[in-house]
């Protein structure tokens, strides 16, 4: 008989809080938040897993989890003739009433078994939900097969400033690690888990500026008793902090290494470069492989009605109503409604949900939803459902690295104006 294909499911941890992604955050739980003017940023890591026809799809949830919840309702639509499914797992209560809060990755994994040990997979695919990526996940579980690894860790090679916010791998030609640890930050640690030349001769990779580091994705591949067994002898809640290192030490733990594009969407600057970057040809994510494309909730709605508007280096999501004198290097998101004589800089629109809110809309929010007239907005992230206020200019003058006020926030030196905010005429900052 012939040798049945592999079974992988895949988990997708979408429960953090994002407290470094505050203030979008406090309306949003990080996957939920929008990305490149029409998606979320939990579609990246579906998507993947749909494209490399990984169609079983967990998705652990815990903080303001419901506008998740509503979008991959709307979104994620299988039937007979393309099976799959999308299950939504949030803290649930025990046999004494105490709700079972999260504490970390892997005690997610652990209260969620009972639910996904019910799959029949060989093998699971542990993902973020908050990385932006285009990879074939097929290719790592056949590395991970080749290998008989219990676990395999996607890993990327990463400069020193990203090495200390990542766990970092050391290993052997064959891809077998030797050692791991979790952000380090003492220099002579940092030594000892420096790359040599070597290692991109022998992974046959163009080498990056010395001192280079091999820094876990937070990807993984585990094998389905190894799973379960670790996550049985290892306690503790995290998987970075605490069970990778035991796997490394147990188990067979494999690298596999990874050579595109990757974004871990941590900071404010992160996630606001990120989005930018599309509006460069070829940088970035790949939103234009119609062969691998990144699903989103379908809109239904027309294309951008644009009028005497100098457009330079921008997206322009659909159904928004352009009447601005200049929008630059700027990601203008689905139903965006900019006024005459405005000029918006290097600044992500999110966009919205609707053009007006429905009357029964719970909490206060504006009439409809626009930027008015002859405002000057740079280096900004407008979030959903905004009204701003005629002659207003959002380019932060005093070039503060941080600030708080009604709805407008300031972080790492980028203005953000938070959802449901309402700025009133000639406001400054």
């Amino acid at each position: 008989m012939p040798k049945q294909p592999v079974q992988v499911a895949t988990v997708i941890l979408a429960g953090g809080q994002g407290s470094r992604l505050q203030p979008l955050t406090s309306h949003h739980s990080k996957p939920a938040v929008s990305y490149g003017g029409r998606y979320r940023l939990i579609d990246i890591p579906i998507s993947n897993s749909i494209n490399s026809n990984f169609r079983q799809i967990f998705v652990i949830a815990q903080y303001l989890s419901d506008e998740l919840q509503h979008h991959l309702s709307q979104t994620y639509q299988f039937d007979q003739f393309n099976p799959g499914c999308i299950d939504m797992l949030t803290p649930q209560e025990d046999g004494q009433g105490v709700k079972q809060w999260f504490l970390g990755t892997a005690d997610a994994v652990r209260k969620s078994l009972p639910t996904i040990l019910k799959s029949t997979a060989d093998y699971f695919l542990i993902l973020s939900g908050d990385q932006l990526y285009n990879i074939n996940f097929q290719e790592m579980v056949a590395f991970a097969q080749k290998a008989v690894a219990d676990l395999t860790i996607v890993a990327i090679p990463v400069r020193e400033t990203e090495a200390k916010r990542m766990g970092l791998l050391k290993i052997e030609p064959s891809g077998k690690v030797r050692e791991f640890v979790e952000k380090p930050s003492q220099e002579e640690v940092l030594r000892h888990f420096a790359l040599d030349r070597g290692f991109y001769e022998e992974q046959k990779l163009p080498e990056v500026d010395l001192p280079s580091y091999l820094g876990s994705m937070g990807i993984y591949v585990f094998r389905r008793d190894a799973l379960v067994a670790l996550l049985q002898q290892d306690q503790r809640a995290d998987f970075g902090f605490h069970l990778i290192d035991t796997a490394v030490r147990n188990w067979k733990t494999y690298a596999y290494v990874y050579h595109g594009y990757w974004e871990d969407i941590g900071t404010i600057s992160s996630y606001y470069e990120a989005n930018l970057i599309l509006t460069h040809a070829h940088k970035g994510l790949d939103t234009y492989d119609e062969r691998n494309p990144i699903y989103t909730q379908p809109t239904f709605l027309p294309g951008p009605k644009i009028h005497s508007t100098k457009i330079s280096h921008s997206i322009i999501c659909e159904g928004s109503i352009i009447e601005a004198a200049e929008i630059s290097h700027s990601v203008i998101g689905l139903r965006s409604h900019i006024r005459e004589g405005t000029i918006i800089r290097d600044t992500v629109m999110m966009g919205n949900h609707l053009y007006m809110p429905p009357l029964h809309e719970g909490r206060p929010l504006a009439v409809d939803f626009w930027i008015g007239r002859n405002c000057i907005i740079e280096k900004a992230i407008i979030d959903e459902h905004v009204q701003i206020g005629n002659n207003v200019q959002l380019i932060n003058a005093q070039k503060l690295s941080t600030y708080d006020g009604e709805g407008v926030f300031i972080r790492e030196g980028i203005i953000i104006v938070t959802a449901g905010a309402k700025i009133p005429d000639g406001f400054i900052l």
